[in-house]
């Protein structure tokens, strides 16, 4: 590899890096985990499968309203604890 190119690791390894650097770490129902930088909690209980009209979120301690959930963005560090509802009897 001649002087001033890249080879494939490292240009693999600065996509990892970047991908890395636009995630954000939460704890969601005291597991960690990441997600996108920029994301909602709508959009984070989207990602885990859940119905957001169907769950309730305490985000920080505090219990976010269920209208919100979209306009409320994620920071790293954000500890959520979410609860979805079953129905049946």
């Amino acid at each position: 590899m001649s002087k001033g190119t890249i080879g494939p690791f490292q240009i693999r390894s600065r996509r990892y890096l970047r991908r890395m650097a636009a995630d954000i770490s939460l704890t969601v129902n005291g597991e960690p985990r990441r997600t996108a930088s920029g994301s909602s909690i709508a959009d984070l209980v989207a990602e885990i499968g859940l119905d957001p009209r169907k769950v309730a979120v305490e985000h920080n301690g505090e219990i976010a309203p269920r209208s919100t959930l979209g306009d409320v963005m994620l920071s790293d560090g954000d500890v959520l604890e979410i609860v979805h509802f079953v129905g049946g009897g």
